[in-house]
């Protein structure tokens, strides 16, 4: 008897292992954890590698039955994100892209002839995001060489990936010097996520944040600064929801819906990166989450 409820766990386990996943890539703001330039506690600390790198923020979703691997943005750190999913091959691979911001596409030129070489890799953009890749040059010669595979994707459509996962494209309002900015919403049979990596401020969007957060099971959200004052310029420059105000606007719901977010795209200055903050211990006192690199979400 105890040998076949054995059986039934690993048969159990093995189901749940084959479900899609979310793995988390890296955690930082665009210019990366350390800053280049930045004389700062925070930074000084990798630099004489007394704390460790943090990667620019970026997810990937996972199918280990189709093997397919989708990259949520391509960042300057794209190459030890993909040692990071085991360098799966790239007719396995897809990346979405949120905007034309440095921290958020730049990755592509690892697929061009200088590094990977690749052929055909689909890289899904908005209407003004892939314009900009097809009319500026280094990613121009990206789509003439066919090292990329654009694929155009339009505001709230759903796209298949396959017959398990689903993603779908929202606006959201960001510093749109380039590009339009999306967020992402991942579907599958059992569960969804949301990434929202930028944003300005919640109360630009169109959409309340509280429903969006009780519409999915997890919730990557911007927390790129903790709180005003955090650096040396008018944080108005670089707008975002400050991990205060987002916590201060959803502390009424409760406890379970908190738990679905976690924050991500921190400055190298944000304190919450370091786990033994107080201000890491505020957040998760107050029932929201973190995200870390090499963290997984079942989908």
């Amino acid at each position: 008897m105890k040998h076949f409820l054995f059986l039934i766990f690993l048969s159990c386990c093995k189901v749940v292992a084959q479900n899609p996943y979310v793995n988390v890539l890296g955690i930082a703001q665009d210019g990366g954890f350390p800053q280049a330039n930045c004389q700062k506690e925070c930074c000084k600390a990798v630099f004489e590698q007394k704390n460790t790198r943090k990667f620019v923020s970026c997810i990937a979703v996972v199918d280990p039955i189709s093997k397919q691997n989708w990259l949520f943005d391509a960042t300057p750190d794209f190459t030890q994100q993909l040692h990071l999913l085991n360098n799966p091959e790239p007719k396995n691979l897809g990346i979405f892209l949120t905007h034309a911001h440095i921290g958020h596409y730049t990755g592509l030129m690892y697929l061009g002839r200088e590094a990977m070489g690749a052929s055909q890799v689909k890289v899904y953009a908005m209407p003004k995001m892939k314009s900009f890749i097809e009319k500026n040059g280094p990613w121009s010669q990206l789509v003439a060489l066919q090292n990329i595979d654009l694929q155009p994707i339009k505001e709230d459509s759903i796209i298949v990936l396959n017959e398990r996962i689903s993603v779908q494209a929202f606006r959201v309002p960001h510093r749109d010097e380039f590009s339009e900015t999306v967020g992402y919403k991942i579907v599958t049979a059992d569960k969804s996520v949301v990434f929202i990596p930028d944003i300005d401020k919640w109360q630009k969007w169109n959409r309340s944040l509280e429903e969006v957060i009780k519409s999915v099971d997890y919730a990557f959200l911007d927390g790129t600064f903790y709180k005003d004052g955090e650096i040396n310029r008018p944080m108005s420059e670089v707008p975002h929801p400050f991990v205060t105000e987002t916590m201060d606007l959803l502390k009424d719901l409760p406890t379970t819906e908190k738990a679905k977010v976690h924050f991500i795209h921190f400055n190298h200055t944000n304190p919450i990166m370091n786990i033994k903050s107080l201000e890491n211990k505020e957040v998760r006192q107050k029932g929201f989450k973190v995200a870390f690199q090499g963290e997984k979400v079942e989908l």
